[in-house]
């Protein structure tokens, strides 16, 4: 049997903000196809990483390969442009523009007939084009809106309904499901989700864990913030746990869930059986709750 080739190869990155150390020496390989979550409490360290990930942060120390080519520092854009896509821990949507909109800019780092031509002309150039748009830029535009339709038809009566609605006026989880769009209308290698159903109620979870095994059982491959536990063990084939920004254990679900040292970073001290994991799934219940009341507030 052939073996996946590695995509995301992360040797000992290191993140230092003064005299916090954010992200401390992690290494870690994400395989094509395979799906990877990062778990560890609050403040462990995982959306620090995410941002070293894909360009919106730089590692002090350590390397960062996709796909065999050192990336280590590059900018979002030149990650988006080899097929790296995320999204973020608060959800970032344009609330002004349409759904349709606000999915058609994920297509950004796949455009060709509309980038510039002939650099000489300079703002001519892109006057001209914005005046009389060439037909080549028209049948572009044409395809990625059939394209966009298609992703936003994805997530069903949830967003298919308000395809001309402003983003602002859809609730918390649309939002979500709008950003989680728009990433995956970049064509993405590589999906990076961050906390995808923070806030979000059971049902709500349950249809983001229906939507991401169905990319994940078309070959997408998926490196996963969450919190809650159930959720992961569903969908992951290795889990990378953080605390305190280091590393202190992956591996297999199963094998993750019951090690000692995980149990200890989420409890705060060492305690073993059933009722350990009632008191992780109550943790990840109290959360999801307080995380669902700010964004009905705000």
């Amino acid at each position: 049997m052939t073996t996946p080739a590695i995509l995301f190869d992360v040797r000992r990155v290191t993140r230092r903000f003064g005299g916090l150390t954010a992200v401390d020496g992690v290494s870690f390989s994400v395989a094509q196809g395979e799906c990877v979550s990062v778990i560890g409490p609050n403040g462990a360290g995982k959306s620090t990483l995410f941002n070293l990930l894909t360009g919106a942060d730089m590692p002090d120390e350590g390397v960062v390969r996709f796909d065999g080519e050192d990336v280590t520092g590059y900018a979002p854009e030149q990650l988006a442009r080899r097929g790296v896509a995320r999204t973020f821990q608060h959800g970032r949507v344009f609330g002004n523009l349409s759904v349709l909109d606000n999915v058609l800019v994920g297509a950004h780092a796949r455009l060709g007939a509309a980038r510039p031509g002939l650099p000489v002309a300079g703002a001519l150039a892109e006057l001209w084009r914005a005046l009389v748009p060439a037909r080549q830029v028209r049948e572009e535009e044409s395809r990625l809106r059939e394209e966009a339709r298609a992703v936003i038809a994805r997530f069903g009566t949830r967003l298919a309904p308000r395809i001309d609605a402003p983003a602002h006026s859809l609730s918390y989880a649309n939002r979500r499901r709008v950003e989680i769009a728009r990433a995956l209308m970049l064509c993405p290698r590589i999906l990076l989700l961050d906390e995808p159903t923070a806030g979000m109620n059971e049902s709500e979870t349950a249809e983001m864990l229906e939507l991401i095994l169905e990319l994940k059982r078309e070959g997408l491959t998926i490196l996963l913030i969450e919190h809650k536990l159930d959720l992961v063990m569903r969908l992951s084939d290795l889990v990378l746990v953080l605390d305190d920004g280091r590393k202190i254990a992956s591996g297999l679900p199963e094998a993750v869930r019951h090690d000692p040292a995980v149990i200890e970073a989420y409890l705060g001290h060492r305690q073993l059986g059933e009722v350990r994991d009632e008191r992780i799934a109550a943790a990840d219940i109290a959360r999801n709750e307080a995380d669902q009341t700010r964004h009905e507030t705000s």
